[in-house]
């Protein structure tokens, strides 16, 4: 089978869509670190709206791949090309796609083969945007506080070699530093990942690295760049070979990387650009002067619930969300952990049905034509605890309010470090911190004489937990959840919790 390539978007199925702009004459003002298969099924496709509404081809993209070059090797031979895969199920159940072939990734740079290249394209006139979908683990922050780590390895290396950088804030900065230099206009530096106040905590980052290089590249981008912070949301399970075959099958030409994500699609961003952007409202995002509501409403109820779901549905050998929430009892836990502790502390939304939110989420986690799988959720939980359940913590106690889903939650994490389902099978713990917290683990099992000394002795870890591990309704709560899980196992737990 041929591979897709632009010559062949003629020959496509009528119903494939594809695109309609002038290809040969775009631009790329936006530069994109971690071209991952969330950015591809999200901003890229909002910016490909807005290329077909406005005809403005100063928004092409390269993406930027800051680890691996599966990306690249996988699109180079395609011109760029892949194709969106959109997955629901039909009133019987059956499931449905939609293909649309995606065409403003105009090329993918691999930053440890050519770190001088990727530096150059940030610095280049055209780029006025770059943009970031890295996961947490990239910010190479304190995932407790959001500072940046400076004593992290790839941060200490990134300061002493401006010419050959390792991490997202080496790149930016040094970057940064020579578009100061040349004297070229500033950019947006626009994070698009679930962190709160996603935008901020970037510019912290960013301001603090730069610091460390010169105090008035520090100022420059104080004063001049812009960090909008955004919400995205769209459920984007991971690529399996099985898509592959399907959707190559559909198109009639072979698509090496295919994306494939929900119908749904949110994306909340303020309208802070320091030069230019396009019209993406074509394609659903709203512009806001403050999106920290809808961060929150995003990262507690579908986040913090997925993370929940995810643990819980692991540990009890679900491999799919959509198993997993067909359980009932747990269903009924995640249903009243939205409900009962989580809506009650967001921020009242002009216009916002809660109770329709949760519905609609509870649907979408239904949906079982993505197969998403919920190691795949697991992963990295020492980044995403902090903002997806333990800031929900810190605001119930803080109220004198119970924790008690939230507990079992957090317990679900600790149950899931262990390595092992309830089936017996194994996993791998896939987490930055993975080596550290074993060994607290096995610290916690040594010094501990009871589960409750372990849980204490376990989340004093101040990066990931803060001072919880010093606050004794949140040890006492955890604990509890943890004996369950461990002795009487998941559906045992989440009857006790609900």
């Amino acid at each position: 089978m041929k591979r897709l390539h632009p010559d062949a978007l003629p020959h496509l199925p009528a119903d494939v869509a594809r695109p309609r702009y002038a290809r040969g004459e775009l631009c790329a003002g936006i530069v994109h670190l971690g071209v991952g298969a969330f950015h591809r099924a999200h901003l890229a496709v909002v910016n490909e709206a807005a290329l077909h509404a406005s005809g403005d081809l100063r928004w092409g993209t390269v993406g930027v791949s800051l680890r691996a070059a599966d990306t690249r090797d996988a699109l180079q031979p395609q011109g760029g090309l892949y194709t969106l895969a959109l997955r629901d199920a039909a009133d019987d159940g059956s499931p449905r796609e939609t293909l649309q072939v995606v065409g403003n990734l105009l090329d993918v740079l691999v930053a440890p083969e050519d770190p001088q290249a990727v530096l150059e394209r940030i610095a280049h006139p055209d780029t006025r945007i770059v943009g970031l979908t890295i996961t947490e683990k990239g910010y190479h922050h304190d995932p407790a506080t959001g500072a940046l780590r400076l004593d992290d390895a790839g941060i200490a290396h990134d300061l002493a070699n401006p010419q050959a950088p390792r991490t997202m804030p080496g790149f930016v900065v040094h970057a940064l530093n020579l578009r100061r230099q040349r004297e070229l206009p500033p950019v947006t530096l626009l994070s698009c990942d679930n962190l709160p106040s996603n935008g901020d905590t970037l510019r912290g980052i960013v301001l603090a690295f730069a610091r460390q290089v010169d105090p008035a590249l520090h100022d420059w981008i104080d004063a001049h760049c812009t960090f909008p912070n955004s919400m995205v949301d769209r459920i984007v399970p991971r690529t399996t070979d099985a898509d592959r075959e399907r959707i190559s099958a559909r198109l009639g030409v072979e698509d090496a990387w295919p994306v494939v994500g929900e119908p749904f699609l949110e994306w909340v961003v303020e309208d802070r650009f320091a030069n230019g952007r396009p019209d993406w409202t074509a394609g659903g995002a709203r512009f806001v002067e403050h999106a920290e509501p809808f961060e929150r409403l995003k990262l507690r109820m579908v986040n913090g619930s997925h993370s929940a779901l995810a643990y819980l549905g692991a540990m009890a050998g679900l491999r799919t969300v959509d198993r997993a929430v067909a359980v009932p009892e747990l269903r009924g836990y995640i249903d009243a952990l939205m409900r009962e502790e989580i809506a009650p502390t967001l921020p009242v939304m002009q216009g916002l049905d809660l109770d329709g939110y949760r519905a609609r989420l509870l649907q979408r986690f239904s949906n079982p034509a993505l197969q998403h799988q919920t190691k795949q959720i697991a992963m990295d939980g020492s980044q995403k605890l902090p903002q997806r359940l333990l800031g929900t913590v810190r605001d119930r106690l803080a109220a004198g309010q119970p924790i008690e889903r939230l507990a079992l939650a957090v317990a679900a994490w600790i149950h899931y470090l262990r390595g092992v389902d309830e089936t017996g099978a194994s996993h791998d713990i896939q987490d930055p911190l993975a080596a550290a917290l074993a060994e607290r683990l096995a610290q916690a099992g040594a010094a501990a004489s009871s589960v409750h000394e372990r849980v204490a002795f376990f989340t004093g870890f101040a990066p990931v937990f803060g001072e919880l591990g010093g606050v004794p309704a949140f040890v006492y709560a955890v604990a509890r959840h943890l004996a369950m899980l461990e002795e009487r196992g998941v559906i045992a737990a989440l009857e006790a919790a609900v």
